[in-house]
């Protein structure tokens, strides 16, 4: 990604944080970091989260570190809880047209990341980052995206959706297996299963986030991840994490995995998994800001994972690393996702 050029005018940014999904925790401490960038370059910054309303300069202070304090997600009992207490409060607090100039995306997971905030914002005429309503529905869904991925030609593994058997399981996927809520981030919920004997209470632990579960094929080897942003890819990123899974603990806690930017790959191979994340984002109709993420099997074949529509940007995140490693700084990372909304509305409504 080209660095942009220094700002032509200060602008003002509402950046959404917090909301009431699974990964509240996580967009709290990226909505903080963003705020954060963003006051830095010069423009004009208010921060709230859609179930509570304006976060004070004081919790933004508490949160500044864009470290994730818990070390799992919150229960779904919890978050329903929040969600009921919320919903009344939801409208008033979101964004109007004349509020901003644009409004940051913070939010991850939930209703944030799945099309509902996106049309909220799209019928108040609002400009957003990232992915538009279409787009975000079809990323946040597992099952629908690696449909689409197979018809773009972006190899991805073999899935089934539950329920199904260990019998079935054994015979079209083998073991181990991977079994995650279909519409879920962060590695929430998500197991990797062994043995036959363990799949039923994966697929229930799974359900305890998503109506809908996926079972899929697992592929040993290396962990890789490309962020894309207004459709050109960034340097490849490898990813070691301390446990047998980049898991919610090791993605959101300090020295639970190391990561590496550049990959060591051949310049051929990096220019494989980068046109493979293009054409993931492509197929999805994603914008602005997207992470796609790879397992490299051993025999060098790529098998996309998943998209994520709203990265985290934790101090630990991947993209920011990605964009450091283009030699994009922070704030000129998220002044560009805020500069691609702009650009985006004022193609549409042009």
């Amino acid at each position: 990604m080209t660095p942009p050029t220094s700002p032509n005018g200060a602008l003002d940014i509402i950046v959404l944080m917090g909301g009431t999904s699974s990964e509240r925790d996580v967009s709290l401490a990226s909505g903080v970091r963003v705020a954060g960038a963003l006051r830095a370059g010069g423009h004009r910054v208010r921060a709230i989260d859609p179930a509570r309303g304006p976060i004070s300069e004081a919790e933004q202070r508490s949160l500044a570190s864009g470290v994730v304090v818990q070390t799992a997600p919150p229960s779904r009992e919890a978050l329903q809880q929040m969600a009921r207490e919320a919903l009344p409060l939801m409208a008033n607090n979101l964004p109007r047209r004349g509020d901003a100039d644009v409004v940051f995306l913070g939010l991850h997971g939930g209703t944030g990341e799945d099309g509902t905030i996106q049309a909220m914002l799209d019928l108040a005429g609002v400009p957003y980052t990232g992915s538009g309503v279409l787009a975000s529905a079809l990323a946040m869904d597992k099952d629908l995206s690696k449909r689409l991925f197979r018809q773009a030609g972006v190899t991805t593994a073999d899935w089934l959706m539950a329920p199904a058997s260990a019998d079935e399981v054994r015979a079209t996927l083998g073991f181990p297996v991977i079994v995650k809520p279909s519409r879920e981030g962060s590695t929430v919920g998500l197991s990797i299963v062994k043995q036959p004997g363990d799949l039923a209470g994966a697929i229930a632990e799974a359900a305890r986030f998503d109506d809908e579960v996926m079972i899929e094929k697992f592929i040993p080897g290396r962990e890789l991840t490309v962020a894309v942003i207004g459709g050109e890819a960034l340097p490849v990123g490898e990813i070691f994490p301390k446990h047998e899974i980049y898991d919610y603990e090791c993605k959101y806690t300090a020295g639970m995995a190391h990561e590496e930017f550049p990959a060591k790959l051949s310049k051929n191979d990096a220019s494989r998994i980068q046109d493979d994340a293009v054409r993931a984002f492509r197929a999805l109709k994603l914008g602005g800001c997207a992470r796609i993420d790879f397992r490299m099997a051993a025999d060098g074949s790529f098998h996309c994972l998943e998209a994520n529509t709203l990265p985290g940007m934790t101090q630990t995140s991947l993209v920011p690393q990605a964009a450091a490693a283009a030699d994009v700084s922070f704030l000129a990372l998220c002044d560009r996702i805020a500069r691609l909304a702009l650009e985006r509305s004022s193609a549409v409504s042009g």
